[in-house]
């Protein structure tokens, strides 16, 4: 991974995630660590969240593309790694937040995918 391009967002704007027919992907538990890690990350790095949570809809059975989707995901993170989230000691902070829902965008389930942003 060290050696590879560094990617401008963490996902590709065009393509849908969703529980395809492709490859499936060989090492499950690799795939499944992968994502944690990247979920982990979600603590400080809000800007992969969504991504993120797209990844973790397919722990049981992961494809190549979901594969390859969450290395882009790495490869994005390579491009900013001093970016994150500063808390300040003396600073007045300001909390203000958003929600938004794709009102069923899931391709498979059809199920809604919500999700918050809070901003200090």
């Amino acid at each position: 991974m060290l050696d590879s391009k560094p990617a401008s967002t963490p996902s590709d704007p065009s393509a849908k995630v969703h529980q395809d027919s492709s490859t499936p992907y060989p090492d499950i538990p690799s795939y499944r660590r992968l994502v944690g890690r990247l979920l982990y990350l979600n603590a400080t790095r809000p800007n992969i969240t969504f991504s993120t949570q797209q990844l973790s809809q397919f722990m049981s059975k992961p494809t190549m593309a979901h594969f390859k989707a969450a290395t882009r995901v790495l490869r994005y993170l390579k491009t900013c790694p001093g970016r994150g989230i500063m808390f300040p000691r003396d600073s007045n902070m300001h909390l203000q937040g958003f929600s938004d829902a794709d009102w069923a965008g899931c391709l498979d389930s059809r199920r809604s995918i919500s999700g918050q942003c809070f901003l200090l």
